[in-house]
């Protein structure tokens, strides 16, 4: 006869050790709650008073284990943060322009860092060069409420490379957005 699972306290049924590893089924059950989180929280956290406690009820668990867990996936890296994503486009930074860059191999992790440390600047990234049509490996995105202020703050990189780097940039230009085609963080299969 099936024997009846206790309620392990974060409103799961706790495995029994019978057969199944015993701290392993444990592990298997913490992996399933953090995939249930990140699969109810991907689309952004409910706009309520108490977000978790509302998240830990669509979840049928406590509170204090979805911020328990959420915190442990934010320790391990799995999560990078928690925070708000403000429309930039209703906020009034209406030009989003993407500066690339051909930076020296040799330097382009200092140049990024150095970079992407800047408080304007949203996302940083080293790319391949595909040669010789595309010859930038380093891109920066910069967002303003004009193109003559992103443009500014473009060149505010540029200063900062020049100044630190000495002849690492060869060139650059600037992508800017026309429109949103589509605009979501990285979603994971249910």
């Amino acid at each position: 006869m099936a024997q009846a699972m206790p309620d392990n306290g974060t409103g799961m049924r706790a495995r029994g050790d019978a057969g199944t590893g015993g701290a392993g089924s444990a592990g298997a059950d913490l992996a399933e709650l953090d995939r249930r989180i990140v699969l109810a929280t991907q689309g952004g956290l409910p706009l309520v008073p108490r977000p978790y406690a509302a998240l830990a009820e669509t979840l049928g668990v406590a509170e204090a284990r979805v911020r328990e867990r959420l915190a442990a996936m934010l320790a391990d890296g799995r999560i990078r943060r928690i925070g708000a994503v403000p429309n930039h486009y209703a906020i009034g930074y209406t030009a989003n322009g993407m500066s690339v860059w051909d930076i020296d191999d040799a330097v382009i992790d200092a140049v990024g860092e150095r970079v992407g440390a800047l408080d304007f600047v949203t996302h940083c990234y080293r790319r391949p060069r595909h040669l010789p049509e595309w010859p930038y490996n380093l891109f920066a995105m910069v967002h303003a409420a004009s193109r003559e202020a992103a443009l500014a703050r473009v060149a505010e990189i540029a200063a900062l490379i020049d100044d630190a780097f000495p002849g690492a940039c060869r060139s650059r230009d600037v992508l800017f957005s026309a429109g949103i085609l589509k605009k979501t963080g990285l979603r994971i299969g249910g």
